[in-house]
């Protein structure tokens, strides 16, 4: 995976302009926080980041695929300031489940998501290479 960062443009925190890969893509439904049973555990925003994000972790696993493989994120918050003001807990959330790495990633304040408790959907695309290392 190579991560596109055009001459002068800053370096972006906590996500990639670009990125370029090749390998087998693995695009990802968007992921709710709630547990594989459908239930939610808790309504703190940062709390369900987590759960999405494991759950995304369990697709990718399905595939072969870990973590690093993610090129892409879409997430889909119901509350910008709730996002905002979480802020660095989502993040430190995100280094334990995904780690740092570098996805596009794209955030989108919605009215609402089909699932009245869900407060963030995430929305995944991983390219796993055809070598494994």
């Amino acid at each position: 995976m190579q991560v596109l960062l055009p001459p002068g443009w800053p370096r972006p925190k906590g996500y990639a302009n670009g990125v370029v890969a090749s390998g087998r893509q693995v695009f990802i439904a968007g992921m709710i926080g709630w547990d594989a049973e459908g239930v939610f555990h808790t309504d703190d925003f940062a709390g369900q980041v987590r759960q999405a994000l494991l759950n995304i972790v369990s697709v990718l696993r399905e595939a072969g695929g870990m973590p690093e493989h993610i090129v892409r994120m879409t997430w889909y918050v119901t509350d910008k300031r709730e996002y905002l003001a979480a802020g660095r807990e989502v993040g430190r959330v995100f280094r334990e489940v995904i780690g740092s790495y570098n996805a596009a990633m794209t955030a989108v304040e919605v009215r609402a998501l089909i699932e009245d408790r869900a407060k963030v959907e995430i929305e995944a695309t991983a390219v796993i290479p055809d070598a494994l290392p």
